[in-house]
């Protein structure tokens, strides 16, 4: 008989297509979720309770707000759901007994999960109104007025497991050299004060559900009493405020952290502590197809956009195509636009399917004696496009990825990094020179600009391109190609650029001028005005793209002329594959 889950038998587990959006809740609201939506993460943390204010004496530090996390919390999907974010409490006013006492935080709340708001620095009193306040986190304690020191007051209330604080430390009595208590932390409790260091906040915790580890719900730290010989209590790690000692005043807890605010320390004018820090409330809808599910849901899933599809962080190197050289004493060709994410850039997160990626052709150099070459065209791999070198000739250069040189005749050379990006994809190619030595300026590169053509002296050098690694070894790319020497004067012409820039022409003795290396995006070499050789500028070369992957992809890549790889050790097995020519990467 036909089973109404497809056939499959088993345990049915609930499967959620929240497509891994990530909410963060700065101040209260509603996150309404996606359609598909069944299963989120969330973390939850209450505003941090305020330091102690103090009359000659030394205030406690605010607790931390709670902290709590859940990594599957079931919803319901296109719901919207009330969102809580707590306010950091007031620290207390500058006064021993009444008001003296920092206020709590208030409560963060996102859906069953409620986070305490910090517990209030204690302040100077006898016998106890200097005790520290209960919360998420407990308030340290203050200095007291007589009789035993304040103790610190209680975290993890009220109690919930995980614990969603600790406890604040204990104040020392009142004298010379009086110091509070820290506020307890979601990582540790507050430190007891002690002379000559005031207590410390407790530490907080680091979660990293935002997309990056951020450090929540750190203690505020005690005051201490001045002119005394104790130091004041630094905030814990995770936003808590520093404790104060006249004349430093204590600070707040960070906003967004639930941190503690600092207690105050001063002789004998009154100092109010500082505010705790505001919480917050981040939510990561989930993306979970584990286990058994129906495959009608899955095929409904599929259908509406909502089934999960596999991503990959994918580094690229994209080389466009040089620029062609200029001729009758032209300069070099600008090398093609070069543009990385390897190593230790931001990565490209590509899906499973394929993406069209386009290699630039390199431009082809002037005919003589037109004079004028051509630009390179663009290589581009899903979002990253890199702009095609400039074209030289015997005038003014072209803009491009990198600068055309300019030629003998010319008024400019040609700009790099057009269109602009960050970092920049190149630089401007260098000017030529008009008599008595005639020369062209070098293309610009990767790594520097064309050099100048010199008078007397050689015509401009290509630009330097840039060595990568991507591949598994270093290969340099995207070098600028050299100005054309004159027959007037024997003009020496210019060098290639490293990274298969081509050489400028030399008519004495004779050198010919070369195009760029196929692949590397270097630009031509330029051509002189010696009409018995009625010589073409060199064309620029090919560019290239190659994509990284790690060891758990699968790439294909079409046509046949394009490769994929498989590092060896240390490189851990990454895939790699490399575009010479025009085609399609299938990422599976």
């Amino acid at each position: 008989m036909a089973k109404i889950n497809g056939g499959i038998i088993g345990v049915i587990n609930p499967t959620s297509f929240g497509k891994c959006t990530v909410t963060s809740q700065t101040s209260s609201g509603t996150l309404t979720t996606q359609p598909g939506t069944r299963l989120v993460s969330a973390l939850v943390v209450a505003g941090g309770g305020g330091g102690g204010g103090v009359n000659n004496a030394a205030g406690g530090g605010g607790g931390a707000g709670g902290y709590r996390t859940c990594c599957s919390l079931s919803v319901c999907g296109a719901t919207p759901y009330s969102i809580t974010v707590g306010g950091g409490g007031a620290g207390g006013a500058g006064n021993n007994c009444s008001g003296g006492t920092g206020t709590p935080g208030t409560v963060s709340t996102f859906s069953t999960i409620t986070s305490a708001g910090g517990g209030g620095g204690g302040c100077r009193g006898a016998p106890q109104p200097g005790a520290g306040l209960t919360g998420g986190s407990g308030g340290g304690g203050g200095s007291s007025g007589s009789g035993n020191p304040h103790a610190g007051a209680a975290g993890n209330t009220p109690p919930v497991s995980p614990p969603q604080g600790n406890s604040g430390g204990n104040g020392t009595a009142c004298g010379a050299n009086a110091s509070a208590g820290g506020g307890g932390g979601a990582g540790g409790v507050g430190a007891n004060g002690t002379n000559p260091q005031a207590g410390p906040g407790g530490i907080g915790l680091t979660n990293s559900i935002s997309g990056s580890p951020v450090t929540y719900a750190g203690g505020g730290g005690g005051g201490a009493i001045a002119p005394g010989t104790a130091a004041f209590g630094v905030g814990g790690p995770g936003g808590g405020g520093s404790g104060g000692k006249t004349p430093t005043a204590s600070t707040t807890g960070t906003a967004n952290t639930g941190g503690g605010g600092g207690g105050a320390g001063t002789t004998a004018a009154p100092v109010a502590g500082s505010a705790g820090g505001s919480g917050i409330v981040i939510v990561k809808e989930l993306n979970k197809a584990s286990g058994v599910w129906n495959l009608k849901s899955q095929f409904s899933a599929v259908k509406s956009g909502t089934w999960p599809v596999a991503n990959y962080d994918l580094d690229y190197l994209v080389v466009a195509g040089g620029g062609g050289a200029g001729a009758v004493i032209g300069g070099g060709g600008g090398a093609g636009g070069f543009r990385t994410s390897f190593p230790g850039g931001t990565k490209l997160t590509v899906g499973v399917g394929s993406t069209p990626v386009t290699v630039g052709a390199g431009g082809a150099g002037a005919p003589y004696p037109s004079g004028t070459g051509f630009a390179g065209t663009d290589s581009i791999f899903s979002t990253i496009t890199s702009a095609g070198g400039g074209f030289s000739s015997n005038g003014s250069g072209g803009s491009g990825g990198s600068g055309g040189g300019m030629g003998y005749a010319g008024s400019v050379a040609g700009t790099g990094n057009t269109p602009p990006v960050s970092p920049p994809q190149g630089n401007p190619g260098g000017t030529g020179t008009a008599g008595p030595f005639y020369g062209g300026g070098g293309g610009g590169g990767a790594t520097s600009a064309g050099s100048n053509a010199g008078n007397p002296g050689p015509a401009g050098a290509g630009g330097s391109g840039t060595a990568n690694s991507i591949s598994g070894s270093p290969v340099t790319y995207a070098g600028g190609g050299g100005g054309s020497g004159s027959i007037n004067n024997n003009q020496a012409g210019g060098a290639a650029g490293p990274g298969g820039g081509g050489r400028g022409e030399t008519n004495s003795p004779y050198v010919t001028a070369t195009a760029g290396t196929a692949n590397t995006g270097g630009g031509g070499g330029g051509t002189s005005n010696n009409c018995g050789r009625s010589t073409t500028g060199g064309a620029g070369g090919s560019g290239t793209v190659v994509i990284r992957g790690p060891s758990s992809v699968t790439f294909t890549a079409a046509p046949g002329t394009n490769t994929v790889t498989t590092l060896p050790a240390p490189a851990g097995s990454c895939k790699v594959a490399t575009f010479t020519v025009s085609g399609t990467l299938t990422v599976s």
